[in-house]
């Protein structure tokens, strides 16, 4: 039986990643960089999981012969960059730029009032978060989710299993009773790992992505009903 349905944020539950990206090279603009990220470099650039490895990637990519920074300065750039940029996408979340993507509340609501667990498991920022949920949902969005665990709780980023796991754990649920919604194949692997089913949810930055392993591969949950989840859950678990 499906008992519990864990959620990642960017992508999955949130149209975020155009703001991350807007918010990226904003505080790249207010330090003085000439570092620009369009879309078709961001779109690569999001094969990483996480901000600041992300920027650390492309650091080194963009400067590879570069000796003159020690391991602790770069490492310090890189925190006040990532603090300009939480900074700027919190900005872009209260002015309304970061919906949730289609059915998403919807689920959401229908899930908890039939008793199903909640859960999120991310690799984004608990600040993030916060800001996300209560813009979306409103100043209770934590009476919604079981669990929360994110970048302060589960360092290791996706594909590594950690912030899965935890959920797991914290939910006292095995993997079989529940099922993930992810947006990437990161996400993907990180779940699979974990022995989680998993439901994708693709946008456009990660429709390109390898869904192998995935129990449905859908655009959004816009026409998809909790007894969709429920049924397609099974299959999985009976297979």
């Amino acid at each position: 039986m499906l008992k519990a349905l864990i959620f990642d944020v960017d992508g999955t539950m949130a149209d975020s990643e155009s703001a991350h990206r807007e918010a990226f090279n904003a505080a790249f603009a207010q330090e003085g960089l000439d570092w620009v990220w369009d879309e078709p470099l961001y779109t690569r650039l999001l094969e990483i999981s996480g901000g600041k490895e992300r920027m650390t990637y492309y650091w080194k990519a963009r400067h590879p012969d570069m000796v003159d920074i020690s391991a602790d300065a770069m490492r310090d750039t890189i925190a006040s960059l990532h603090d300009l940029k939480a900074a700027a996408y919190g900005t872009l979340v209260q002015q309304g730029a970061v919906p949730l993507r289609p059915g998403v509340r919807r689920m959401v609501e229908e899930a908890h009032q039939q008793g199903m667990m909640l859960a999120i498991a991310t690799t984004t920022s608990s600040l993030n978060i916060a800001a996300l949920m209560r813009k979306a949902i409103g100043p209770d969005w934590q009476h919604y989710f079981a669990v929360v665990e994110d970048a302060s709780t589960a360092p290791l980023k996706k594909p590594h299993p950690q912030v899965y796991l935890q959920a797991l754990q914290r939910l006292g649920l095995p993997a079989r009773d529940c099922l993930a919604v992810e947006d990437s194949a990161n996400g993907l692997r990180a779940a699979l790992a974990a022995n989680l089913p998993v439901l994708i949810t693709h946008n456009r930055f990660t429709a390109h992505h390898d869904f192998s392993g995935a129990v449905r591969v859908l655009p959004d949950l816009s026409d998809t009903t909790l007894a969709d989840l429920r049924a397609w859950h099974e299959e999985a678990i009976l297979a």
